[in-house]
């Protein structure tokens, strides 16, 4: 049994706090998580995802979309159609965050029902 000593703590209390920084960074907002959950579950075109995330402006879809593109946790495929469709889809490596996500509703369901009783 590992023996738990103050300096032992602090270092790994700051390291943990380090990755929930680096971790917030990445999906801070209100939309980023919405997004990777819905593209978990398939790949979608930009007017579905507007559709699908209740409440959020194209404007801010946007600028989410090209966020999480640009920490490669979703890739961009325009189609060659008329007229021009865009498609979103998890990288594998955004699909890591997919226990995540299920960790988030599961608890926002049971939040739910604590505090509203439904």
């Amino acid at each position: 049994m590992m023996e738990i000593t103050g300096k032992t703590t602090k270092k790994e209390c700051a390291k943990t706090i380090m990755a929930i920084h680096d971790v917030m960074d990445i999906l801070s907002g209100k939309w980023k998580v919405s997004i990777i959950a819905c593209l978990c579950y398939q790949k979608r075109r930009y007017t579905d995802l507007l559709k699908e995330i209740n409440g959020i402006s194209g404007k801010v879809l946007s600028r989410e979309l090209k966020d999480l593109e640009m920490n490669q946790l979703i890739t961009r495929t325009v189609q060659n159609t008329q007229p021009i469709t865009v498609e979103y889809e998890i990288t594998e490596y955004g699909a890591t965050l997919r226990q995540v996500t299920d960790v988030i509703a599961d608890w926002g369901i049971e939040h739910r029902k604590r505090i509203i009783g439904g």
